[in-house]
């Protein structure tokens, strides 16, 4: 008899900075929303496990989504975006996710972002902390540069092959070959905006020195990065959260840049041991 998975997948349009998308996302489960957000030139496929976890969405609407341009979901549907360098900015990351939590009329959710969405968490807690239960960045800090580099799209390179190197040194080595060879895959469908994405991340995104501005009584923020991944080390993600009152650091051991789709087993209990830090909080 065939397995057929309850996660369910549809489309909604958005208008976000007067372009219009046409974005994917999965879901499962019931209760508060819990939206989540893929690595950059990734898709929702990286949150598969979560999608499908009992233990979860018995508790949490989970929602994953694609991001414009990634997945799925397509480039702006009423612009020439071919004629244009994609290069995303912190203001228009912003945008996008609250037009599509808009979208689906979310009351309150909670945020949980990896890697540039981690860094894109941090502007939400910053920027509508009113707008969201409470946010959980993965793998971010406050500053990442140096990432913004022509040969992620040189034309004597191969882009997904140079993607998949960095994304495979960035993996703890004890995680399952299986899991760490579809992450990898997931990264080289997505070479294309993989230069895009880290314009944010390493040129737009720069919340030094502004970081004492986030009000955790508003929106609770617990940061998480995984004790193997050398593009944003446990050390880097705890002095950024140490900059914010109120903020919980959690270091995920034997877990690289990709937690949740690398070694969810490991990952599970981290995540939830966030959540029961945020209701903790919020029932203060």
């Amino acid at each position: 008899m065939a397995k057929i998975s309850p996660v369910i997948g549809r489309y909604v349009t958005i208008d976000v900075d007067d372009l219009e998308y046409r974005v994917f996302w999965l879901e499962n489960g019931d209760g508060p929303p819990l939206v989540c957000h893929h690595t950059a030139a990734t898709h929702n496929h990286q949150w598969r496990h979560l999608l499908e976890d009992e233990d979860f969405t018995s508790r949490y609407r989970i929602i994953a989504y694609d991001m414009a341009r990634h997945g799925k979901s397509d480039p702006p549907r009423n612009a020439e975006w071919w004629k244009e360098d994609y290069r995303l900015t912190a203001d228009h990351f912003v945008n996008f996710v609250t037009a599509f939590c808009d979208a689906l009329e979310l009351d309150q959710p909670t945020f949980l972002g990896s890697s540039f969405s981690g860094c894109v968490a941090l502007h939400l807690a910053l920027r509508c902390p009113e707008r969201f239960r409470a946010i959980i960045p993965l793998q971010a800090a406050d500053y990442a540069p140096g990432w913004w580099l022509d040969w992620w799209r040189h034309p004597h390179t191969n882009g997904a092959q140079v993607c998949s190197s960095g994304v495979w040194d960035m993996m703890a080595p004890m995680s399952p070959d299986d899991e760490r060879w579809l992450t990898l895959w997931y990264h080289m469908q997505g070479a294309e905006v993989l230069k895009g994405d880290l314009h944010f991340y390493s040129m737009d995104h720069d919340l030094r020195g502004r970081l004492h501005e986030i009000d955790t009584a508003k929106c609770p923020l617990v940061m998480m990065t995984g004790s193997y991944d050398f593009l944003t080390p446990p050390e880097v993600t705890r002095a950024t959260a140490e900059q914010v009152e109120g903020c919980e650091f959690i270091e995920m051991k034997n877990l690289g840049h990709f937690p949740m789709s690398e070694n969810y087993p490991l990952f599970k209990p981290y995540l939830a041991q966030a959540l029961e830090i945020i209701d903790r909080k919020l029932a203060t």
